[in-house]
């Protein structure tokens, strides 16, 4: 038999569409890792094909005990604990810590690709995205967390054996992100907002920006996979690589491309910012105590070092991808 392709995480968001995405090209043999704790994440696999499903910690088991040994040909790393908010620390660092090392040293020793996901998190506070160490200082244990884990990457350099590529994710949309709550895309939730209530609400200004003009690298999960499946067709590049657009956009960007989006669908005329706001379509909520310090007002992928590895396809913008997202989400 081939070897086995595995995706952690892979009832999760970008996991689940990593699967899809490799069905697409006919592959099935996918070894399917996760923590079902949290069930409903099933639903993501429904439409998948795969070959077998392992829980996290027999995952862990195999791997320990040597039964895996010569049957991977590479992982996608796509399973962590994604909760900004979480602040068992000790748990963060089991999770996204402890577990990719373990993967990381079993792809090492087998020569097979390693392919995980990191985030842009570990920038924190800073204005430059830009993958070098002076630019991280994270803000919370969960960038914290996947700094430390690049950190042990980046120890590595030219010892490496096989292909290792570590992605810092900016903020990704798109389907299959139902079951994270609170942690879903704005564009989910605004998208919801409008269905159930005619209207969406944003946080108000911080960090000295207008209501909802804080800023970020909203990049759509569909670009996130098309980066993942180019370095798996590319085994001979490794390093760390920012995955976003390199064009920031406002959370007001988002509300209008989400709420134009659902009107052209009911056969209504798009309107602007300043229409939905005075029409109250748009409106603002008082940002929340719990964020202040750990927030991210501005984030703009610095994307030069993935160009310059070869990956030349171009990014949807918000506009574009919050369009083929609620597109997605009226048809689901």
């Amino acid at each position: 038999m081939s070897q086995y392709t595995v995706v952690t995480g892979a009832a999760g968001f970008i996991g689940a569409n990593i699967v899809k995405a490799l069905n697409a090209r006919g592959e099935t043999n996918i070894l399917a890792v996760d923590n079902l704790t949290r069930a409903d994440k099933f639903k993501n696999l429904t439409d998948c094909e795969i070959a077998d499903y392992l829980d996290k910690a027999e995952f862990l088991d195999l791997i320990e005990q040597g039964v895996l040994d010569g049957s991977v040909s590479a992982i996608f790393h796509e399973g962590a604990c994604s909760d900004t908010m979480e602040t068992d620390g000790r748990y963060m660092m089991e999770n996204n810590y402890r577990y990719s090392g373990a993967l990381l040293k079993f792809c090492q020793d087998e020569g097979a690709q390693f392919l995980y996901a990191s985030s842009a998190s570990v920038y924190g506070g800073g204005r430059t995205f830009s993958e070098s160490r002076e630019f991280e200082s994270p803000l919370n244990v969960y960038g914290y967390s996947k700094f430390l884990f690049d950190q042990s990457v980046r120890r590595l350099g030219s010892e490496r054996t096989a292909q290792i590529a570590g992605f810092r994710y900016f903020n990704v949309y798109g389907p299959r992100e139902q079951h994270k709550g609170r942690m879903a895309s704005v564009a989910f939730h605004f998208f919801n907002q409008y269905r159930a209530d005619g209207r969406v609400k944003l946080f108000e200004g911080c960090d000295d920006y207008p209501n909802g003009e804080q800023r970020r690298d909203f990049v759509s999960v569909d670009d996130v996979i098309a980066v993942n499946l180019w370095f798996l067709d590319h085994p001979d590049v490794s390093g760390i690589f920012n995955v976003g657009t390199g064009r920031c956009q406002s959370f007001n960007d988002v509300a209008v491309a989400a709420v134009n989006a659902c009107r052209a669908a009911s056969g209504e005329a798009a309107l602007t910012l300043a229409e939905m706001q005075a029409q109250g379509i748009v409106s603002y909520i008082d940002f929340p105590e719990a964020l202040k310090g750990k927030y991210q007002s501005y984030t703009e992928a610095d994307i030069s070092a993935l160009r310059a590895a070869g990956y030349d396809a171009p990014f949807l913008s918000v506009e574009a991808g919050t369009t083929r997202y609620v597109s997605q989400l009226l048809g689901s």
